[in-house]
């Protein structure tokens, strides 16, 4: 299906409402009927139309659709956050006594999930080194029911080998989730590649104005019409079609803002790289990196995050650094249109800061839709004062 089809018109039946171009906001918290047995039927089955919107509105299905049909897959849900469609994701497949393998940093509180929430309730987690498949079998337990993926991870990018986890994974009878919130399903398709779920922050490129949070889950009818029965409507995590309107509004240009993103990512990480005040560069589009053949196989583009590992061991100058740049707001997140900056340092103490541990003197800069030009030099002023 044509991206552009999906983002301007699938789902949209603009003689229901006035052929106005841009959909309704359907701000109703409530849905009436005009008969008995009409009630009855929406009250056995809500999923099969309007009730309440705690499950489901008329704005969010015209987004569930498109997102559905972005991700090649049968269905979606939306979700108020990320971290909530990770928490109804996950908790939709295990049970007391099961254990789940996930990759080794994944979003931090989906780690928080499986370290402290899930084992309240008998579920285990074993984290491994996705980057080998042998990695995976070697976890699997006779109790083991999902696997947990985030392909590339958001910091320092290491990547699954997709296909050959589905294809494990599925002769094992273990359903596969992955976060696929760096990529999005314009640069990657984990659904074709045999991946079971695929979440992503819509908070990020999707909104793509920091003025909305959302998550994504999509996969088959069968599985999200399990987790709308369930987790989706006991937790109360769905979207707001306010919020749903403005993630709409954000599709419309969401193609062309990655062209933009992409085009200044690719003209300035060589020129990070090749900079003296940088010892290493994290990017899966970097031929140096150790998985970019993989990247290339299976992700159609990069952009946007890169992560530099300064030289200097001194937190002093690492933060000085940060703070010199003018154009760079200091922040999480990303896939706004807004330049950003994370350094790693402002997750460590400073008393528990080590100088000798690369991860210490990372820095993740995002890069927004400014100019190249002026970011560079943004980043070429702060980053000369380290030589």
């Amino acid at each position: 299906m044509d991206v552009s089809f999906i983002m301007n018109e699938l789902g949209e039946e603009r003689e229901l409402y006035f052929n106005s171009i841009a959909p309704p906001i359907m701000q109703s918290s409530n849905f009436s009927f005009k008969t008995v047995g009409a009630m009855r039927e929406l009250l056995m089955d809500e999923y099969s139309g309007y009730l309440y919107s705690r499950g489901k509105n008329p704005t969010v299905d015209i987004l569930r659709t498109k997102l559905a049909a972005l991700d090649g897959a049968e269905d979606a849900l939306v979700f108020s956050s990320g971290a909530a469609a990770i928490f109804a994701a996950v908790l939709s497949q295990v049970k007391k006594g099961d254990h789940i393998i996930s990759v080794r940093d994944p979003y931090s509180w989906a780690r928080k999930m499986f370290e402290v929430i899930l084992p309240r309730f008998g579920v285990t987690t074993t984290f491994i080194d996705g980057t080998q498949i042998e990695n995976f079998i070697e976890a699997r337990q006779a109790n083991t029911t999902l696997v947990y993926l985030e392909s590339p991870n958001s910091f320092t990018y290491e990547l699954q080998d997709l296909r050959a986890v589905a294809h494990w994974a599925k002769q094992h009878g273990i359903v596969s989730i992955i976060d696929n919130s760096f990529c999005t399903p314009l640069n990657q398709q984990p659904i074709a590649m045999g991946i079971d779920m695929a979440l992503q922050s819509a908070t990020k490129y999707i909104g793509g104005h920091s003025d909305v949070m959302a998550g994504v889950l999509t996969g088959s009818a069968e599985k999200m019409k399990q987790i709308f029965n369930s987790e989706y409507l006991n937790i109360g995590s769905g979207i707001s079609p306010m919020n749903a309107w403005l993630l709409l509004r954000g599709l419309r240009t969401m193609e062309i803002r990655l062209q933009r993103v992409s085009a200044t990512t690719h003209e300035i990480w060589p020129k990070l790289k090749a900079h003296p005040a940088i010892e290493a560069i994290h990017f899966p589009f970097d031929p140096g990196f150790p998985q970019y053949e993989l990247a290339k196989a299976q992700m159609k583009d990069a952009c946007g995050l890169v992560t530099i590992q300064l030289k200097t061991q001194s937190r002093e100058q690492i933060e000085q650094c940060c703070n010199q740049l003018k154009h760079f707001l200091m922040a999480v997140s990303w896939g706004g249109y807004e330049s950003l900056i994370f350094p790693a340092c402002a997750s460590v103490p400073e008393n528990e800061f080590d100088g000798t541990n690369p991860r210490h003197r990372m820095i993740r800069v995002y890069f927004g839709l400014e100019d190249a030009g002026y970011l560079w030099n943004d980043l070429q002023q702060a980053l000369d004062q380290l030589v």
